[in-house]
Parts: C-alpha cells; sequence; structure tokens
C-alpha cells in the first residue's frame, strides 16, 4: 500500500529512514510533489543527490521507481511507446486468409501490440510509482514538447488508439544539471527545486549515517578536505556520493587519520581527471603535508 505523506514533518523523517537527509525545502517540495500531484523539476550541480532524491521517495513511499535515463537523441519510440512490429506482422500472416483487412488492421493496432517505454509505462501501472525522468537537460525541445501532455494531464494520446490516461497519477521528478536551458512550457508546469552541495554540517551528517563506525577525527577531517577540494577551480568537483565513498574507503583501510600521504594515497576517490588530481595534490596535498606525484609511491596507510 503507497505511503501517503501527512505534513512535511512526516516526509523528512520518512526520507531519513531510507538514508536520504533532506534539506527544509527538499522536504517541502516533495511533500508538495505527493499531495498536489505536480512534477517536479529538480535543478542543480551534478552529484549533489537529485537521482538519489527519486529512488529515496520511491522506498518512503513505497511505490516502484520507473526511470528513464535521457540522453541526446532520445525519442518517442524510446521514451514512450512504439508497436510491436513483429507480433503484428505474424497476426496478419495469420488471419490474413480468412479476415478481410479492415478487422485485420483493426485488431492489431491494440494495447497487446504496444511496447511499452518508460512513461508508457509509469501512466499504465495499477499502482502508483515514482517516475523520474533523469537529466531533461541532455534532450532537445522537441522531446520536452511530447513531455508536455504528459506533464499537464497525465495522459498520451496514440493516433491509433486515442487518449490514454493514467490509471493512478505517479510521483514526477525530472532532473536536470543546467547544460542547456530548459524551455518555459515545461517549467511552467513543474514546481521547482534546487539542490546544491550541503554545508559541511549536513554534509556530516550524511557521511556518518553511512559510516557510523568512522571516527569522528577522520570524518570531520573528511569534509574539511572535501568541502576545501570543491572551492578549486575543477573539471568535476566531489559528488556527496563520492564522499561517502571515500569514508567506506578511509573505513575499509583502517584509517585513523587522513594526513597527507593518506590523502594522496586515497584522493582518486573523489577526484577523477588527471588535471584534477595534479591540482588537488598541489594545493591541498601539499598543505596536508603529503610528498610525491598522485597516484606514485606510498607509505602503508595507519591501520588500528
Amino acid at each position: 500500500m503507497s505511503i501517503e505523506p501527512a505534513s512535511v514533518e512526516e516526509v523528512t523523517a520518512g526520507l531519513r529512514a531510507v538514508g536520504y537527509l533532506p534539506g527544509e525545502s527538499t522536504a517541502l517540495v516533495s511533500y508538495l510533489a505527493a499531495k498536489l500531484g505536480k512534477p517536479v523539476l529538480v535543478e542543480g550541480p551534478a552529484g549533489v543527490g537529485k537521482t538519489e532524491l527519486a529512488k529515496a521517495l520511491a522506498k518512503y513511499l513505497d511505490r516502484e521507481l520507473v526511470r528513464l535515463q535521457c540522453y541526446e537523441g532520445l525519442d518517442e519510440a524510446k521514451a514512450l511507446y512504439e508497436w510491436n512490429y513483429r507480433k503484428q506482422l505474424l497476426r496478419i500472416q495469420a488471419e490474413a486468409s480468412d479476415t478481410g483487412w479492415d478487422s485485420v488492421q483493426e485488431d492489431i493496432f491494440g494495447e497487446e501490440f504496444l511496447l511499452r517505454r518508460p512513461l508508457m509505462t509509469a501512466i499504465a501501472s495499477e499502482r502508483p510509482v515514482v517516475l523520474l525522468i533523469d537529466e531533461i537537460d541532455k534532450t532537445d525541445q522537441e522531446f520536452e514538447a511530447m513531455l508536455l501532455e504528459l506533464l499537464s494531464d497525465f495522459q498520451i494520446s496514440i493516433p491509433e488508439l486515442g487518449r490514454i490516461d493514467a490509471r493512478t497519477q505517479p510521483v514526477v521528478l525530472l532532473t536536470s544539471n543546467n547544460s542547456r536551458e530548459l524551455t518555459e512550457a515545461l517549467k511552467r508546469r513543474c514546481l521547482y527545486l534546487w539542490v546544491d552541495y550541503p554545508d559541511a554540517a549536513h554534509e556530516l551528517e550524511i557521511v556518518r549515517l553511512h559510516t557510523p563506525e568512522l571516527s569522528a577525527t577522520v570524518a570531520d577531517k573528511l569534509i574539511e578536505i572535501v568541502h576545501e577540494v570543491r572551492e578549486l577551480d575543477l573539471k568535476k568537483p566531489p559528488s556527496i556520493a563520492e564522499s561517502i565513498d571515500w569514508a567506506r574507503a578511509l573505513l575499509l583501510l583502517g584509517a585513523d587519520d587522513l594526513d597527507g600521504q593518506v590523502f594522496r594515497d586515497t584522493m582518486s576517490v573523489i577526484v577523477k581527471h588527471r588535471t584534477d588530481l595534479e591540482l588537488v595534490a598541489a594545493r591541498v596535498g601539499v598543505r596536508l603535508g603529503g610528498a610525491g606525484a598522485p597516484n606514485g609511491a606510498a607509505r602503508t596507510i595507519p591501520t588500528r
């Protein structure tokens, strides 16, 4: 049975219970989306937890997550539906000798011959789902226009079948990394949520939630370093997920401190470009007292 939240506080508690620590605005917009039935456009830098919000909402609301991963060139056939031409051909061959073409044509354009893609799967579901349209900014304006009917009325129009209304109303999240400006028509149909990197205290709480065994000293220093690294001019700043991965790596390796050498030995967990590695090593690694080039010879990481 899908959960219907009664308050913003209930949403906050529910998301925390499934491992997602929302800010106040995130909890508020999530509550409004569930109660008003409005799609949510979630924008922000890559790696701040936009996709994870949809996953957490699905867990909290006890709904299936239906995900459409967007990419350049995505079209209706891959996002919405297409006809199962092979099955249609087999039906035509089976019935052509006994039935007139008009009857066969009417028969082969039924729902049984539709191949449902994520968008149609979401509105055809008997149980309400969470629909994630991930990285919508990678598509073009033509694709956005195709989405408008779904986002406005939770319905789709198929020329051969007519209008298909949603059986249940999904909670819809669209995420964008701001690689291009989205159309005003799409924005008008959505609630809006901007998600940025959390402040140090919030991110520390997130890391501690996922790695409670990590020492407080290492966790505090990890967050301090991550925020320092994000201030540099990098191709890709560390994401929240990478902060958690780094904490898990340090815990696995038994690190009881985060000095310069340990940082250099493990910095590739949060820094993923060669030029970024060099810059971070020169700025942060030197300050911490490490020596040598990134990924170079390393001493043994201290263990408990």
